[in-house]
C-alpha cells in the first residue's frame, strides 16, 4: 500500500478553513471548530497540517485536569511545566504572546464534561491566537453549556462523510495495484469510512500479490472479496496479467 496522504474534498476545504481562521484581524474572536463522525480522516488531517505548519498540537485524553492540559501545551512550546497551573498558564500566555502560533486542541469532547475546556477559552482571551478545537459529531450541541466559549466560536467545520468520487480517489492513491475504472466503481461502493477503506485495500493487495495479478477488475475483485464459488476468475486474470 502507498504511504501517502489522500487530499480529498474534506482536507482542501480545511486548509481553507485555516487560512481563512489565521487570516482574521485583531478584533474578531478566532476559535474554530471542526468537528464531525469517526472515520472521516478528521485526525489524520489535523496531524498532516500540524506537521506542515508551527502550531501548538495536543491530543486531549479521558480524566485530562486543567493542569494536564497545560503541562501538554507548555510541553508543545519546548518548556518545562510549573507545579502550580498559573504560573504554568501564565509562563504559556507569555509565550504565545512573544511568538504566536494556532492552538489544536484535539479530542475536545473529553474537556467538556469537567469544565476543563473553560482554559482554553481563558488563554484564546489572553493571547488572542488562533485556536481550533476538534471533536466528535455532537460536539457542538456538548458546549451549548458553555455560552461564553460557543459566543467565541468564530465558524465551524464539519467533516462530511466521503462522496463515491472520495473513495475512488482514496483507493486509487493508495492501492499499489493499478484497478480499472470498472473495479474502482465496485470498490467504492463497499465502505465510506477510511480506517475500512485502508482494510480493504490492504486485504486485496495480499491476495492480488499472492496470485501475480498485475492489475485489478470489478470480476477479480469479486473473487478476491467471496463473490464467487471459486477462484476461476483469479486463475485466468494471473494467465493475462501475468
Amino acid at each position: 500500500m502507498n504511504k501517502k496522504f489522500v487530499k480529498t474534498k474534506n482536507v482542501k476545504e480545511f486548509v481553507g478553513f485555516m487560512e481563512e481562521l489565521k487570516s482574521l484581524p485583531p478584533n474578531i474572536p478566532k476559535i474554530a471548530l471542526v468537528y464531525g463522525d469517526y472515520g472521516l480522516g478528521k485526525s489524520e488531517t489535523i496531524k498532516w497540517w500540524t506537521f506542515k505548519n508551527d502550531c501548538v498540537y495536543v491530543r486531549a485524553t479521558k480524566g485530562m485536569s486543567v493542569r494536564w492540559l497545560l503541562s501538554e501545551i507548555s510541553e508543545e512550546l519546548g518548556e518545562e511545566p510549573y507545579w502550580h497551573s498559573q504560573e504554568t498558564f501564565n509562563m504559556i500566555e507569555n509565550k504565545l504572546k512573544q511568538q504566536p502560533k494556532t492552538i489544536i486542541i484535539d479530542e475536545v469532547d473529553y474537556l467538556v464534561n469537567n469544565h476543563v475546556i473553560e482554559i482554553l477559552r481563558d488563554l484564546h482571551d489572553r493571547t488572542g491566537c488562533p485556536m481550533v478545537l476538534v471533536g466528535m459529531a455532537n460536539i457542538d450541541k456538548k458546549l451549548s453549556k458553555y455560552p461564553h466559549l460557543k459566543d467565541r466560536i468564530y465558524k465551524a467545520y464539519k467533516f462530511e462523510s466521503y462522496d463515491l468520487q472520495d473513495i475512488k480517489q482514496i483507493i486509487s492513491e493508495l492501492s499499489e495495484i493499478p484497478i480499472t475504472p470498472d473495479g474502482l466503481e465496485y470498490l467504492a461502493t463497499r465502505h465510506n469510512q477510511f480506517r475500512q477503506i485502508v482494510k480493504l485495500i490492504n486485504k486485496i493487495e495480499k491476495m492480488a500479490k499472492t496470485n501475480e495479478i498485475k492489475e485489478l477488475n470489478e470480476e477479480i475483485l469479486r473473487s478476491i472479496l467471496g463473490e464467487r464459488q471459486n477462484i476461476t476468475a483469479l486463475q485466468t486474470a494471473k494467465q493475462i496479467y501475468a
